[in-house]
């Protein structure tokens, strides 16, 4: 594990980041999370819609899970949920509804993300920090689009 000093929010994007290509590299919209307690990644997930043929089967919703599962505890207090892309209004609620932390987040999705729709919805005791590597993350999701389109 790397030293203290480099456990930041860029280093756990990253790590959602390699989630999301994942993703991509299953054919799935290129989305990742990971869940970090105290510099630890306790849950990953990315988008598997496709694959698991599940509308629920988003990043977030997966590592949440994996969290939950993990701590034996469906509250994830001090957590911190990190995901490429704004949550969408039922991954902010599964945040909400497990009392996370934290939610880091690159992109700003303004067509379905949370903040469009239900700015109050996560926890009130909940932390946001946006745009954290944003760049990285609109790049991989306009290449995934792009590539799309091709096809």
């Amino acid at each position: 594990m790397p030293a203290a000093s480099l456990l930041t929010d860029e280093f756990f994007m990253r790590q959602a980041l390699a989630e999301a290509q994942r993703a991509r590299a299953a054919g799935e919209i290129p989305i990742g999370a990971v869940v970090v307690l105290d510099g630890v990644i306790i849950g990953r997930g990315y988008n598997q819609t496709e694959q698991l043929r599940d509308v629920t089967a988003h990043a977030e919703m997966l590592a949440i899970t994996a969290a939950a599962n993990y701590l034996g505890n469906k509250y994830l207090t001090h957590c911190t949920l990190y995901v490429t892309i704004e949550p969408c209004v039922m991954c902010a609620g599964a945040s909400a509804w497990a009392q996370v932390g934290r939610v880091v987040f690159g992109a700003e999705e303004p067509k379905t993300g949370y903040r469009r729709h239900a700015l109050g919805l996560l926890h009130p005791r909940t932390k946001v920090r946006a745009g954290v590597c944003a760049a990285e993350c609109t790049a991989l999701m306009q290449a995934f689009f792009q590539e799309k389109r091709k096809m």
